[in-house]
């Protein structure tokens, strides 16, 4: 079996002690001498800054374009409060997802957009919204070739066979923001180029402005709890797109990623390097990376490759990146990930990265630290200091109103009533007091809960108790001691792995030393079953309820 990082290398490329790169080196990457990256720090806090201007609440509708929005949001609400709205849950939102989804792809690349990262966000939005806006990840019209060589030729500042030999017209993909070619330099290497579509920069910064003004109409009416705040989703958008509109940003993204990688040891994950001159506001050319398709596991198998082994040091370099250096991957799922002939795992598409401030890192790490504790307090404290709850508010309150002061019950032996009720509770006190999701955090739980889903495909008989045991274990050996100095803790007092805490994080209260993956999973289906039987019931005593009488 051929594990992350397995081969030898007796001639690696001189750039391989800055970054995470490929062992071919068809250039090598020298930071300094990349005249792109000059004012690259200025150019990131201009961008940081632009966000929030774009997306402040307006109280006069900006020009014309939202007239076709309201229009087509409008009609898609109407539509569903007129035909689903009444149906049982799930055809419920199905409809209302439909419709959103159509009205979406209808309004253009940034509503695209906004779908695509919906999309992802399984286990955070309903299963019907996530299902229907996949769907914009593969229905996204490519621009024509003509277009696409004279944005290449401006940008670049030569005719197209002057800088390449081969172009390929069939882009490899076409996304909301931009499309990708492969394609071969004049002077040999393989790459792929990355393509901006025209005016989508413009209307990006438009469409951010309409949704701030629509945002706050939204409030209350829109009957999916993850979506109650569109305000906050709007603010949130803004600031992960924005960035998205300079293709310097993710190139210098790549450049930071490889680095932490380098950093930290690790040789489970490769990026692609990026040109040191064909990188400009509009078009990256960078090194083209082959390898087997995230979802392809029976042909990595038969190649020799041993993915429980891949998903492993895959989730500890995920980890050490963002909670050692605050710097991650943000936008993590199978089209951006393809798996090597050496097991290592080639990152794609670093235009959203998750960057965590020192205060933010350190929050996330006594989040860590306190759940591991059973410090209850200590959780909601860094939640807090993560950016989703005010500086002002009263911990207790929060403790006692989202029920955090009782005694844990098991998932297991919860009552439907139970559930029902803990999950009311807690949605309605986070919106009470004005909870949001801060980006870099929902970027780390978006990528983390990829990765519960991908031990799915990738090692369904993974023992989950032993491979949590794992990586808290790696955490403590290789850096507790940093860990234990940077939250203010002797390294003698770090927690001791409790074997109990991590079974019940599980719901498994019996004394078994494993479960698999397959079983977790039977596990939350048997709680979503459970839920959607006291859903029914409670409708059905409404209806009684409600019956006239006589």
């Amino acid at each position: 079996m051929t594990e992350p990082g397995d081969p030898s290398l007796s001639d690696e490329p001189a750039d391989l002690t800055v970054g995470a790169f490929s062992s071919s080196a068809p250039w090598l990457v020298d930071p300094p001498s990349m005249r792109w990256r000059d004012g690259i720090d200025t150019l990131r806090s201009r961008t940081a800054a632009e966000a929030p201007r774009l997306t402040r609440r307006r109280h006069f509708p900006p020009g014309l374009r939202v007239v076709r929005v309201a229009a087509l949001l409008g009609s898609a609400l109407l539509g569903w409060y007129t035909h689903e709205r009444r149906g049982d849950a799930r055809s419920s939102r199905a409809g209302l997802s439909l419709r959103l989804r159509r009205a979406f792809e209808r309004l253009g690349p940034t509503y695209i957009k906004l779908g695509q990262i919906l999309s992802a966000g399984e286990g955070i939005f309903p299963e019907e919204l996530v299902s229907e806006f996949r769907l914009c990840r593969d229905q996204v019209p490519a621009e024509p070739f003509s277009t696409v060589r004279r944005i290449v030729e401006q940008d670049l500042g030569r005719p197209l066979e002057d800088i390449f030999a081969v172009f390929e017209v069939a882009p490899l993909a076409a996304a909301s923001i931009a499309q990708v070619h492969a394609a071969r330099l004049v002077t040999g290497e393989q790459v792929v180029v990355k393509v901006q579509r025209p005016s989508v920069a413009r209307l990006v910064r438009h469409d951010l402005a309409i949704m701030s003004w629509i945002a706050p109409l939204l409030v209350g009416r829109i009957p999916v709890s993850a979506l109650a705040n569109p305000p906050a989703l709007v603010e949130v958008f803004g600031e992960t797109i924005v960035e998205e509109l300079d293709f310097r940003l993710e190139a210098q993204n790549m450049l930071d990623v490889a680095a932490v990688l380098a950093e930290t040891g690790q040789r489970a994950l490769v990026v692609p390097r990026p040109h040191p001159t064909l990188v400009t506001r509009r078009v990256l050319v960078m090194e083209r990376l082959d390898g087997f398709a995230w979802g392809n596991v029976e042909a990595m198998r038969a190649a020799g490759v041993d993915t429980a082994a891949v998903l492993h040091a895959g989730m500890i370099a995920f980890l050490e990146g963002a909670l050692l250096y605050g710097v991650f991957h943000g936008d993590l799922h199978g089209g951006n990930l393809l798996v090597r002939h050496d097991a290592r795992v080639a990152l794609m598409d670093f235009g959203i990265t998750g960057r965590l401030d020192d205060q933010q890192r350190l929050a996330l790490l006594r989040l860590i630290i306190a759940g591991s504790a059973n410090d209850i307090r200590g959780e909601v404290e860094a939640i807090r200091d993560l950016g989703a709850l005010p500086v002002s508010t009263d911990i207790d309150a929060v403790i006692h109103d989202l029920g955090l002061d009782r005694p844990p019950v098991d998932p297991t032996t919860l009552s439907a009533e139970e559930l029902t009720a803990q999950i009311r509770d807690v949605t309605k006190a986070l919106l009470g007091y004005g909870a949001k999701m801060p980006k870099a955090l929902m970027l780390f739980v978006k990528d983390m809960l990829f990765l519960d889903g991908a031990i799915a495909v990738m090692a369904p008989d993974i023992d989950m108790i032993g491979e949590i045991v794992a990586i808290v274990m790696h955490f403590h050996e290789h850096h507790g001691e940093r860990i234990a100095r940077e939250i203010g803790m002797a390294f003698k007092d770090m927690p001791d792995i409790d074997m109990d805490a991590i079974r019940a994080s599980f719901g498994v209260t019996e004394p078994v030393e494993q479960l698999t993956y397959r079983e977790l999973l039977e596990r939350r289906e048997l709680i979503r079953r459970r839920l959607e039987h006291h859903n029914r019931d409670r409708r059905r005593r409404r209806r009684h309820r409600d019956r006239p009488v006589g």
